[in-house]
């Protein structure tokens, strides 16, 4: 498990780069046949991938529960978003079967205490991408397809922000206690994401950068408004953003994100926004 103290102003303001990337940054986690994960004591979050090629994967034999959560088993106080980027899989989730196919998400209660995660064809195998926070009250395991989501399209091809907007685990979809889970995919032609940006200091928000070419890059921004940061950013690689800084992104060419949130609200309006001109 690799672990992340998480950043403030102050700090940023006398970091370089890479230092920073170093603190927010997270990448080549997708591998066949293991679970990799991240853990962040911002809003104690654990993030990571699922790769079942050739064989089940089950959480407990690669989280180890009692060293790295302080408990008997994974999601003993926890609850579980994932989101597949691959081909057809499946969850087992305390003897029950839930199908999970290709950009179809699944919400994971507190307390479900064997879960394991396969795919249909190793050929063209699942690919889950996962978001886990603690919880306080256990709500029931729920498949979420992309027709369930709530549908957001945003932004034009004249301002280059042109993008669909999935949202999976929130209020009008899934009950949870933290997570919020969904993604974002932009147009053709399109290249900036989230813009204008904005904060919302109750809830520290990541992203997981996906479906981009091997030779493009994401120029992501961060930081405060007036004292912005940047890093390069490659496919499959994700990043955390303090619930203080701003999160958007430009790209050298069209890419998907997947967003997971936790903190002390589910109210996705509850944010500051900050056009690109006050930025500095």
């Amino acid at each position: 498990m690799e672990i992340k103290y998480g950043l403030n102003p102050k700090d940023m303001k006398l970091y370089s780069t890479q230092e920073i990337k170093e603190e927010v940054t997270f990448k080549n986690f997708f591998i066949p046949d293991e679970i990799k994960y991240l853990y962040t004591h911002v809003d104690r979050a654990l993030m990571g991938a699922i790769v079942p090629k050739t064989k089940e994967l089950c959480l407990d034999d690669f989280i180890n529960a009692k060293q790295d959560l302080g408990c008997e088993y994974p999601l003993a106080a926890r609850e579980m978003g994932c989101i597949n980027l691959g081909g057809d899989g499946y969850v087992l989730v305390d003897g029950n079967r839930y199908d999970i196919g290709n950009t179809t998400a699944i919400y994971i209660g507190k307390e479900s205490k064997n879960v394991t995660f396969g795919s249909v064809n190793s050929e063209n195998n699942a690919k889950f991408y996962f978001y886990s926070t603690p919880a306080h009250k256990q709500y029931p395991t729920k498949v979420i397809t992309k027709e369930d989501a709530v549908r957001l399209e945003l932004g034009s091809t004249l301002d280059c922000n042109e993008r669909v907007i999935l949202q999976y685990i929130q209020p009008a979809t899934c009950d949870s206690c933290q997570v919020l889970l969904g993604y974002t995919q932009l147009a053709p032609g399109s290249v900036w994401n989230s813009m204008p940006t904005h904060v919302h200091e109750r809830r520290t928000e990541t992203y997981m950068y996906f479906n981009m070419k091997e030779t493009d890059r994401v120029i992501h921004l961060m930081g405060e408004p007036d004292n912005t940061k940047h890093l390069i950013i490659e496919n499959e690689e994700l990043v955390i953003s303090p619930a203080w800084s701003i999160h958007a992104g430009v790209g050298s060419g069209s890419y998907g994100f997947i967003w997971g949130m936790a903190g002390e609200n589910r109210d996705l309006g509850d944010a500051v926004s900050y056009k690109i001109s006050d930025l500095s």
